[in-house]
C-alpha cells in the first residue's frame, strides 16, 4: 500500500502562473489601484485595534493557534484570503481588493515599495522588532526596501537539493549532482523560471539574476544536457520524494524541514547546499495602502514576533524566521538536515533573486521557455 500523500506545502503552489507579469512590474509598475495613494496613506500607523484583520498569504502558512490566540487577546476576528502565487497576489492587489497585511517575497516587495503600494512601518511602534532588527543586522537596510522602512521580514529560505540517501547513497555537494547517473529519469527541478536558471547560473558561476542574452545561452545549453535525464519540473518537492517518483529534487529547505515531520525514516533522505551556491529567498510581512485596519494588522505582526509564536509557526510550516531567541527550535527541527539552516552570511552572500529591467525579464521568459520545452 502506498503512504497517505500529505497535502501539497506552501511551496508546492508557487508560481503556477506565467511570469508574464514580472516585466511590467520590474521598475515598480503593474500596480493599478483604483485611486492613487496619498500621502496619508503611505504613512506608519500607531498599533490600535481599528477592526476585523484582513489576512492575505498562502495558505496553511500560519499555525492555526496563533490566530485563535490574537482573535482571543485582542477581541478580533482574522478574515483569511489566501493566493497560491505572487502574480496572483497582485492582481487581487490591482482588482482593488482591500487587505490589512500581506506576505510578498523580497521581489515581489520591492516592486510594491517602487510602486508606492505599502504603508511604511515604523519599527520603533513594534515592541518585538527589536528581536529581529537588533540581532539580524542585515534586515536592518536590505536591499528591497530600503531601512525595511515598509517590511518586517517573516521568514528566510534557501534553494538546495533534497534527495533519498536509501536510493542513490551519498552526493558530492554541488549541482552537478542533478546530472547523476544514478538518478537518470527521477530527477525533478522546481517549476520556477527563477529557481531553475538561477541553478544554472550557478553552475556556471555567473550572477544567479542574469539577463544578459549571453549568459542565458550559456545556461540554456547547460539545462539542455540535463533535460533528457529530468523525470519532470514539480514544486512538489518533498511529496515527489516521499512517493519515491523522485530520488533527487531540487528543493526549499523549508520544505525539506516539513517533510521531517511526515517521513517514517528521515534517516533515508538528505538536503544539500551546492557548494557553488544556493539561492536566498525572504518572505515579509507588509500593509498595503488601501488597508482598512492598519492598526490592527499593526497589533498583528507585533504579536507574531513573539518568541513563543514565532516557535509555533517556525514547527508548523517549517521555515526560519529571523527573530532572536528562536534559533534553537528551527535547529532542533532540522536537525537531520543542518543545511538547510540559514545563517548572516548566506543573507550577506547577496545569492537573492533580483528584479531587472523589462528587457532583462524578457530574455528570461524566453530561455525558461526554451527550458521547460526542452
Amino acid at each position: 500500500m502506498s503512504p497517505e500523500v500529505p497535502p501539497p506545502t506552501r511551496r508546492a503552489l508557487l508560481r503556477a502562473s506565467a511570469y508574464g507579469l514580472l516585466g511590467a512590474a520590474a521598475g515598480g509598475c503593474g500596480f493599478m489601484p483604483a485611486t492613487t495613494p496619498d500621502a496619508q496613506q503611505l504613512a506608519p500607523v500607531t498599533p490600535r485595534v481599528d477592526g476585523d484583520l484582513v489576512y492575505f498569504n498562502w495558505a496553511d502558512y500560519v499555525d492555526p493557534s496563533v490566530f485563535k490566540g490574537f482573535e482571543k487577546e485582542y477581541g478580533v476576528k482574522v478574515v483569511q484570503s489566501n493566493f497560491d502565487s505572487m502574480e496572483g497576489m497582485v492582481a487581487k492587489l490591482n482588482a482593488g481588493n482591500r487587505y490589512d497585511v500581506l506576505f510578498p517575497s523580497a521581489t515581489w516587495a520591492q516592486r510594491l515599495v517602487r510602486g508606492g503600494r505599502l504603508r511604511r512601518i515604523d519599527h520603533t511602534r513594534l515592541p518585538n522588532a527589536h528581536a529581529i532588527f537588533g540581532t539580524y543586522t542585515y534586515f536592518a537596510d536590505p536591499w528591497y526596501d530600503p531601512g525595511s522602512a515598509h517590511t518586517v521580514p517573516f521568514t528566510a529560505y534557501k534553494t538546495g537539493i533534497g534527495w533519498r540517501r536509501d536510493r542513490i547513497g551519498e552526493l558530492t555537494g554541488s549541482w552537478r549532482d542533478l546530472w547523476s547517473d544514478k538518478a537518470r529519469g527521477k530527477v525533478f527541478l522546481l517549476d520556477d523560471r527563477d529557481e531553475v536558471l538561477g541553478m544554472g547560473a550557478l553552475e556556471l558561476g555567473l550572477k544567479v539574476s542574469t539577463g544578459n542574452t549571453d549568459d542565458l545561452d550559456r545556461i540554456t545549453s547547460l539545462l539542455d544536457t540535463l533535460r533528457p535525464r529530468l523525470r519532470g519540473f514539480s514544486s512538489d518537492s518533498y511529496n515527489n520524494l516521499l512517493n519515491g517518483d523522485a530520488v533527487m529534487t531540487q528543493a526549499w529547505s523549508g520544505d525539506m524541514a516539513a517533510m521531517l515531520n511526515q517521513a517514517k525514516d528521515p534517516s533515508v533522505f538528505g538536503f544539500e547546499a551546492p557548494k557553488e551556491g544556493t539561492p536566498i529567498n525572504s518572505d515579509c510581512y507588509a500593509i498595503p495602502w488601501n488597508a482598512p485596519h492598519p492598526g490592527t494588522a499593526m497589533l498583528f505582526i507585533d504579536y507574531m514576533l513573539r518568541p513563543e509564536n514565532v516557535k509555533k509557526n517556525i514547527e508548523y510550516i517549517g521555515y526560519p524566521m529571523p527573530v532572536a531567541g528562536t534559533e534553537k527550535t528551527y535547529a532542533d527541527l532540522v536537525k537531520p538536515f543542518p543545511e538547510c539552516l540559514v545563517t548572516e552570511d548566506d543573507l550577506k552572500a547577496g545569492l537573492f533573486f533580483r528584479n531587472g529591467d523589462r528587457a532583462a525579464e524578457d530574455a528570461r521568459d524566453t530561455a525558461w521557455t526554451h527550458v521547460k520545452a526542452g
